[in-house]
């Protein structure tokens, strides 16, 4: 930009002038010259030479015909060449001013474009990197897509702890079962109407004090029949909730043994749907309509149209053509013209009405079906589960029978003289500790007192730790020597 900015400058250039002054004598001035030439030519006719472009005459006779300059204008021709030199420098000045602030611009310029150009080569980075995450989030739809379109053929086991069944249960008037009543509610129901009839302005607060006061003057006697009542129904209550309880589990049990084995099936399902799906373009599914179902009757129009169709298109007329004619052809019509074609219409939708009755009790029948063999179902999967659950439990009891027998047969080999190992320094510290906080905080939870033991420990010095070490030394030192002399007299013993 600089160097082209440069060229266009124009340049002035200095001009130089030069005062030429005769160096040879004065000749004669040319009217004389041209007199002496024509008497010359009319006395000789010999030919007079032609001055050269080189001959010092000529030079003399230019010099001559030049008028002569004075002295003062040579000093202001000097002053003002002068000048105009002076100007001339002062114009190379200011160029190279420019020149140099031409050049900064031109630096500014470059470092701007190269700041620029990173800038466009990171926003072309990050559409790089935006281009191949939205390639990746495409992919990742795709395989959504594929997955929705997986249908598993995987018949689900029914859970017994659905909400929902809870919330039906409700509906229909099958109430969750009460727990029985207390025998002071029994015996407030029989006396509530009587204390009403006697105390009619009393509020619900100052009947139920009374009742409590009265209650309380109840001999043993009247009470018994309503704890008697109260016993009955709360054994009633407890079969009932020990029999749900057993029947959950059983199913618990159940359900879990189910869902693994669905979940197998779906496994090797899915692996087969991958499959189909990686060697075809899954193509979307249409609603699968039922053949069963009695098709929509056709109105009047159009059994006139199909009529009509058949006769138009022989004709050479288009499927829009065809469609076109109809229409206008059922406006022009009389009503007595689609009377008949309005009639087979009506028949074909008592038709289509009668059938859809039958469609829809075969529908209804089916559903009834249904929930049938769910019922059935049902009533199967509680057997086995209940059958699993004996299992179970006899394993459970097994496990149980062994672990005390074993239990047992320590107790009868264990011998009564061996003697005990020590307690650590903790638990001989614990016992004293217990002792005293016991003293400082009666009635305090045996978690809390635990870890206030706990915490005590660990604030003892090295040196208040020592001295419960030296004790649990001192009795594991005993316990060495009983154990000793034990073993020594029980191999004795065995000997004899």
């Amino acid at each position: 930009m600089a160097d082209v900015a440069i060229s266009e400058i124009p340049i002035k250039k200095k001009r130089t002038t030069t005062n030429k002054r005769a160096l040879k004598q004065k000749n004669p001035s040319p009217n004389d010259a041209n007199i002496l030439a024509q008497t010359l030519s009319q006395s000789s006719p010999a030919v007079i030479p032609v001055p050269s472009d080189n001959d010092p005459e000529k030079e003399n006779h230019e010099s001559l015909s030049q008028p002569r300059s004075s002295p003062k204008k040579a000093k202001a021709k000097g002053k003002a060449s002068k000048g105009k030199q002076q100007s001339f420098e002062n114009e190379l000045l200011d160029l190279q001013d420019m020149l140099q602030k031409l050049r900064l611009e031109k630096e500014k310029t470059e470092d701007l474009l190269k700041e620029k150009d990173e800038i466009l080569k990171a926003k072309e980075e990050e559409l790089e990197t935006r281009g191949k995450e939205q390639e990746k989030l495409q992919v990742e739809l795709k395989k959504l897509q594929k997955l929705k379109e997986f249908k598993p053929t995987v018949s689900f086991p029914i859970s017994m702890n659905n909400e929902e069944d809870k919330n039906e249960k409700k509906k229909k008037g099958c109430p969750e079962k009460k727990r029985p009543s207390t025998p002071y509610i029994l015996w407030c129901k029989d006396q509530w109407n009587e204390i009403k009839k006697n105390n009619p302005e009393a509020e619900f607060k100052e009947i139920s004090n009374i009742l409590g006061a009265k209650w309380k003057i109840v001999t043993a006697e009247e009470k018994k029949p309503y704890e008697e009542k109260y016993k009955a129904e709360k054994e009633a209550y407890l079969q009932v909730m020990a029999k749900d309880k057993r029947e959950k589990e059983a199913m618990k049990l159940l359900e879990e043994e189910l869902m693994q084995k669905t979940a197998m099936e779906l496994l090797e399902q899915y692996v087969q749907f991958k499959q189909e799906a990686d060697k075809k373009e899954n193509k979307k599914a249409k609603k699968e309509k039922d053949p069963l179902k009695p098709k929509h009757p056709m109105s009047a129009f159009f059994l006139f149209s199909n009529e009509r169709r058949a006769a138009l298109i022989a004709g050479g007329k288009s499927f829009v053509e065809v469609a076109k004619i109809a229409g206008e052809e059922w406006k022009n019509m009389t009503e007595e013209q689609k009377a008949p074609y309005e009639k087979e219409s009506k028949k074909n939708k008592e038709k289509y009405s009668k059938e859809m009755e039958v469609y829809k009790l075969k529908k209804e029948e089916e559903v009834t079906n249904l929930k049938m063999e769910e019922e059935e179902l049902m009533k199967l999967q509680k057997q086995e589960a209940l059958q699993l659950l004996k299992k179970k439990e006899k394993t459970d009891n097994i496990i149980k029978k062994t672990k005390e027998k074993r239990q047992k047969k320590k107790q009868q080999n264990a011998d009564p003289n061996r003697p005990k190992r020590p307690a650590t320094s903790f638990l001989l510290f614990s016992k004293e500790a217990r002792k005293n906080l016991l003293q400082e905080r009666p009635g305090i939870n045996n978690s809390t007192l635990t870890a206030l033991i706990s915490l005590k420990w660990k604030e003892l010095n090295e040196e208040e730790k020592q001295v419960w070490n030296a004790e649990a030394a001192e009795a594991m030192k005993v316990y060495k020597k009983e154990l000793e002399e034990y073993n020594k007299t029980a191999a004795a013993a065995n000997v004899e």
